[in-house]
């Protein structure tokens, strides 16, 4: 059936429609680059639209033609074209598409825009991306013929203002050629050399050519849409620097080609660093994501875990729609399998790396090891997967990391749990009193020095069935020594009671209970959780990010055998209590506070250490 209509004719565009043409005119200043985007979109959706129909229907005008974009600059007219040999439109569809538009990716964008989002972020994501040319274009001219071999040619102009026009058209092939008269503040882009570097920035991997006067520009040939024994190991590194800037080589690079359960090409990286200096412009994290070859989003956040927002890189998928949108995002199962898939190839990727490069590896940990013990605590899912990535200082390690693994492995027969102390740094942690027992039995305790990592133990609970025990727990039970030993007398018990008294009075309210150790060797004290221990740690938590919250009361546990309890219980127990066993005690309950890392504050220990200096040089004030 042949279309035809004699004269032009103005129509009005639908409301909705104007409201958007209002916002994108008076709105997008800064990015209006993409609006050579969302055409290029636009006809590259076209190309694969007359490829599927020459593959199904015999019945296509002009069969020959080459599927190729052409964008003609003519920096004198300041004019751009845009045109393909695509699908073309009829004039009904040209109405439906460019004028009335009653989907509801109209509507949509609307709201996107009233919930605060900048219409660059989110131009092209609900098929609206085409009115974008009018933040640049004082008038557009659509000149388009479909590929039905009786359809007629039409042309469609508009000033993006209230109205547009329709009226046949002379074209001999089919396709459709767009005509931009560009605004007077937009003639930059009637320049050779901005339109080349606007697609090479954003569609320089789509799969047609695209011809800038006459001249190819883009690769086409995605690398990360090739088989990864195609690619030589320089062209990744040279990928990375053009997506990030950044003047070194990435620690890893991750290259994913897989079709089921969704198509997903990506490669994928590891920085080598967490801060990569002024050159890295990036001001958002996330992935490049490209649907069907076309870039999408910049910095998507929905396909890695928060945990893993290092990770640099691209996405490409021919499962995804073009107009994906943030709320897509949120329902797709596409979207779901994509991050699944990714997800566990990068915790792979940096298992491999701690394998084959462990010196890689401890350079990736220290960058980046708190983002790994945070997905260990918050994704319950992957934990099974982070928990060997997981390093940490021991008792016996020198100063080494070592896995979980490592650790259980040196494990002696009788050993039934994996053991660690909090503390604020490695020092405090080596002169812990809590580690007694475990010096005494030759038992490994892993040191927790982060601040989740008190956290991190309790979302964990095991690992290899090997249950994780604070060194602090007031219920802590060890193998039995194996050769036991002969312990000097400690203080008689009715000494002890007098001392647990004593201490009670002087601390009081700073303690819970005062009691004898059943654990401690060297030290002459330390103090446990009444509650368990996750007050400690959420304590220094707050600690950390400067919240003043009040320190639980704890228990405090002496050693009677130790010389300075022994000397402190003869002062109490004698004719009168000299002026010293006070400091001394108070003095003992605050060393304590400061080897745990929840010291409220410290310096009003120095008036009281001074006293204690002169009294044992026998200073008198």
């Amino acid at each position: 059936m042949t279309e035809s209509i004699a004269e032009q004719e103005t129509l009005t565009f639908r409301a909705e429609v104007q409201q958007l043409l209002n916002i994108l005119a008076n709105s997008l200043y800064t990015d209006r680059e993409i609006f050579l985007r969302e055409l290029i979109s636009n006809a590259s959706d076209a190309l694969h639209r007359i490829q599927f129909e020459m593959l199904t229907n015999r019945d296509v005008l002009d069969p020959d033609a080459d599927l190729k974009i052409h964008v003609d600059v003519d920096e004198d007219a300041h004019t751009l074209t845009v045109s393909d040999t695509g699908v073309g439109m009829t004039r009904q569809e040209l109405v439906e598409n460019l004028g009335t538009i009653a989907h509801s990716g109209v509507a949509a964008f609307l709201q996107g825009i009233e919930e605060g989002e900048r219409p660059a972020d989110i131009i092209g994501q609900f098929g609206v991306g085409f009115y974008s040319v009018f933040t640049v274009a004082d008038e557009v001219t659509v000149t388009t013929r479909s590929y039905r071999p009786d359809a007629e040619a039409w042309r469609w102009t508009s000033q993006g203002e209230g109205s547009f026009t329709l009226e046949p058209a002379e074209k001999e092939g089919r396709g459709t050629t767009i005509e931009i008269a560009l605004k007077d503040d937009a003639t930059q882009f009637a320049s050779t050399w901005r339109v080349r570097e606007i697609v090479k920035t954003h569609s320089d991997y789509v799969s047609f050519p695209i011809l800038v006067d006459g001249e190819v520009v883009n690769q086409q040939t995605a690398l990360w849409r090739k088989l990864p024994q195609e690619v030589e190991e320089n062209a990744y590194a040279d990928l990375y620097r053009q997506l990030t800037l950044d003047t070194e080589d990435p620690l890893l690079h991750i290259h994913l080609v897989t079709d089921v359960p969704v198509d997903i090409r990506s490669i994928l990286y590891v920085p080598r660093t967490r801060d990569r200096g002024f050159l890295n412009l990036r001001q958002d994290a996330g992935l490049r994501l490209y649907a069907k070859k076309i870039l999408i989003q910049e910095d998507n956040q929905d396909l890695l875990p928060e945990y893993l927002g290092f990770v640099e890189g691209v996405v490409d998928s021919e499962s995804l729609p073009l107009n994906i949108s943030r709320e897509t995002v949120q329902r797709s199962r596409a979207m779901r399998h994509i991050e699944k898939a990714l997800t566990g190839r990068v915790l792979k990727g940096l298992r491999e790396l701690a394998e084959d490069r462990p010196d890689d590896y401890a350079a990736f940990w220290e960058a980046f090891g708190p983002f790994i013990k945070q997905g260990a605590v918050t994704d319950y899912a992957n934990q099974a997967d982070l928990l060997p990535l997981l390093r940490f200082p021991s008792s016996t390690s020198d100063g080494a990391l070592i896995a979980l693994e490592d650790y259980v492995a040196r494990m002696p027969e009788n050993q039934e749990a994996i053991y660690y102390v909090v503390a604020d740094d490695a020092a405090s942690a080596a002169h812990s009193p809590h580690l007694d027992a475990f010096r005494r039995r030759g038992l490994e305790v892993l040191y927790f020095l982060d601040p989740v990592d008190g956290l991190l133990a309790r979302a964990v609970g095991e690992y290899e069935e090997k249950p994780l025990k604070d060194a602090s727990d007031p219920d802590l039970s060890l193998p039995a020594e194996e050769e036991e030993t002969v312990d000097e007398e400690g203080v008689p018990q009715e000494d002890l009671e007098r001392l647990i008294a004593r201490f009670e009075e002087i601390l009081g309210d700073q303690v819970s209970e005062v009691r004898a150790s059943r654990l401690l060797v060297d030290s002459p004290c330390r103090l446990v959780s009444s509650q368990g221990g996750p007050e400690r740690d959420l304590q220094r938590l707050r600690r950390l990010v400067g919240e003043e919250a009040e320190l639980p009361p704890m228990i405090l546990e002496v050693n009677r055998r130790h010389p300075l309890i022994r000397d402190l219980s003869e002062r109490i127990a004698g004719q009168s209590e000299d002026d010293l066993v006070e400091p001394i005690a108070q003095q003992l309950f605050d060393n304590l506070l400061l080897l745990e890392g929840l010291h409220p504050n410290p310096a009003r220990m120095v008036p009281r250490l001074q006293a204690l200096l002169e009294a044992a040089t026998g200073v008198e004030r």
